[in-house]
């Protein structure tokens, strides 16, 4: 497949999960993608990614790690920077009034200044070099929140906004803005949350349930979204937050199976 041969892509938090499956989709499209991440992705390290795949050590919630990301990018890809995804994120299963300011100010750093900070970047970049894609990774949190998850289901909402914002404002410069909204995805993250529960399989069953699909996505369907948006066959949709859910917001919240039975 080639439909990103010849782009290059930053991908914030591209060492696991959703993040990980996307740079993969990236490079197996043809791209030439930077990774974003604390640690070395053992992707990286044992060549998985081959030579168009490279990774910089980032915090992306400190000013001065994206500005390095920022400036190794324009060195690798000489100068022209195509498509930006803001995918890392954390997760905080409080209530508002169980969440510390240290919590707030820890998940705000990741998921909104992180996002904020990588989209300004690449923004004030891609208007330099004619435009280009920007893809969000949000939530269905941001629509329909999960019971003792505030402060992440308000960051995904947030970020919902920016996108919009972004689309908006910068159109005219050949900048495309969209956001991808998955459902529980078999992540680390997911396992994490269910593992919390007294009976994780039997909360992991009964989450499969609700989706009219009958599974829980899978990090390369949210991936396939992103190749999507951030090629040419998506070059009249921008501004849109695409929800990707197994059909779990389709349906009625009052289900006979579940509530009645």
């Amino acid at each position: 497949m080639t439909r990103l041969r010849g782009r290059t892509a930053i991908v914030t938090g591209g060492s696991r999960g959703i993040g990980a499956a996307i740079v993969q989709r990236f490079l197996h499209e043809g791209a030439d993608v930077l990774v974003a991440c604390r640690s070395e992705p053992e992707a990286y390290t044992d060549g998985a990614w081959g030579s168009r795949g490279g990774w910089r050590a980032t915090d992306i919630s400190k000013p001065a790690d994206i500005e390095a990301l920022f400036s190794t990018a324009r060195e690798r890809f000489n100068g022209k920077l195509d498509i930006l995804v803001n995918n890392a994120a954390v997760q905080l299963a409080k209530t508002i009034d169980e969440t510390s300011d240290e919590e707030w100010e820890w998940l705000n750093g990741i998921n909104v200044q992180g996002s904020f900070l990588c989209s300004r970047a690449a923004v004030s970049w891609m208007r330099e070099t004619g435009g280009g894609a920007i893809v969000n990774i949000g939530s269905i949190a941001a629509q329909t929140a999960d019971r003792e998850m505030a402060v992440y289901s308000a960051s995904k909402a947030w970020l919902q906004g920016l996108t919009r914002a972004i689309a908006t404002d910068h159109g005219r410069h050949g900048i495309r803005c969209n956001a991808v909204c998955p459902t529980w995805t078999m992540t680390e993250m997911s396992t994490a949350f269910f593992d919390m529960e007294a009976d994780p399989e039997k909360a992991e069953a009964a989450a499969k349930r609700r989706h009219p699909l009958g599974r829980l996505a899978m990090p390369d369907d949210i991936a396939g979204a992103c190749v999507w948006l951030a090629s040419d066959e998506a070059a009249f949709v921008t501004g849109q937050c695409i929800t990707v859910d197994g059909g779990l917001s389709a349906a009625s919240p009052i289900d006979p199976e579940f509530d009645f039975r």
